[in-house]
């Protein structure tokens, strides 16, 4: 496995590479890495000739210095877990190398509003960094396939609709969330978790499936205020939202039955880590918000 520090060095592998007719699979990390993103590797590295992992910690996604500062760093033991699973190739850039001073890395993306609820309403900032980050990687690396996870949901949604506006060429890969025996979505903020908001953090996904039980027996609004109740009274944890909506649109609804495609997120603070979740409440055959570059579980 090779470890890339350089956009130039990272091009010229890639390019000899495609030369020989080699397909990528891409995945985009910011490190501290787990078997969720293990999951991502292993569905890149079975459907491609060549996977490629970054690790980055983007600063122009992160609306919170202190957030950015306390975010793992751990490039040792993510090559380590990386070439267990067979990835071929890790790029670990520094910020001069994604952001040169003499490149206009700008991004200029019509997200139709869906940058502005949930996360977006939350993290100001956020995702136009994360657009930013993801078209500049996607630029350097040219994959055939980038591959990204589901527990993200807002976010895979958001690159779809950018991959929809650009002229990348590129399909997109959303492989499902990967959980703990417990339920917990695995993430790389679950390190921070103090061992009893670690023993309670699996109430979240508990809340989530609560939902789907009652979704056909409540409104909207009904459960969000259940779902917003319950978090709350468990531990020190600080529900920022929980909200039901269109999975297509991520625009709110009225009722479960008012669309073919229902997806509840929430985000929820559990002492001083921020959580996030998400479960499909229905899920049609196919998914019109993908393109014909896109395709997912």
């Amino acid at each position: 496995m090779k470890v890339i520090t350089t956009v130039a060095e990272l091009q010229k592998s890639i390019a000899t590479l495609k030369a020989k007719g080699k397909t990528v699979g891409f995945t985009p990390t910011m490190g501290a890495l787990h078997e969720g993103h293990m999951n991502l590797i292993n569905h890149s590295k079975s459907e491609n000739d060549i996977a490629v992992c970054s690790i980055f910690v983007n600063p122009t996604q992160f609306n919170e210095s202190s957030d950015l500062d306390s975010y793992p760093r751990t490039l040792t033991a993510d090559t380590t877990l990386l070439k267990q699973n067979r990835n071929d190739i890790v790029f670990a850039p520094n910020v001069e190398e994604v952001y040169p001073t003499d490149a206009d890395t700008d991004v200029v993306v019509n997200l139709e509003g869906l940058d502005k609820r949930m996360e977006g309403a939350f993290r100001p900032g956020h995702f136009a960094g994360v657009v930013q980050v993801v078209h500049r990687l996607l630029d350097i690396v040219k994959p055939t396939t980038l591959y990204m996870g589901q527990k993200d949901f807002q976010q895979f949604t958001i690159i779809a609709k950018m991959l929809e506006n650009t002229s990348l060429q590129v399909k997109l890969r959303v492989v499902p969330i990967v959980r703990s025996r417990d339920g917990l979505a695995l993430s790389s903020r679950n390190v921070r978790l103090t061992a009893t908001n670690r023993e309670l953090a699996p109430a979240i996904y508990k809340t989530l499936k609560a939902i789907n039980r009652k979704k056909y027996k409540l409104s909207v609004s009904e459960l969000e205020s259940y779902a917003m109740i319950r978090l709350g009274k468990i531990g020190d944890f600080r529900p920022e939202y929980v909200t039901i909506v269109d999975g297509y649109h991520l625009t709110p609804l009225e009722r479960v039955v008012d669309s073919e495609y229902v997806v509840v997120c929430t985000a929820v603070w559990a002492g001083d880590v921020r959580l996030i979740d998400n479960l499909i409440l229905r899920k049609p055959r196919s998914l019109k918000i993908f393109t014909k570059r896109t395709a997912t579980n």
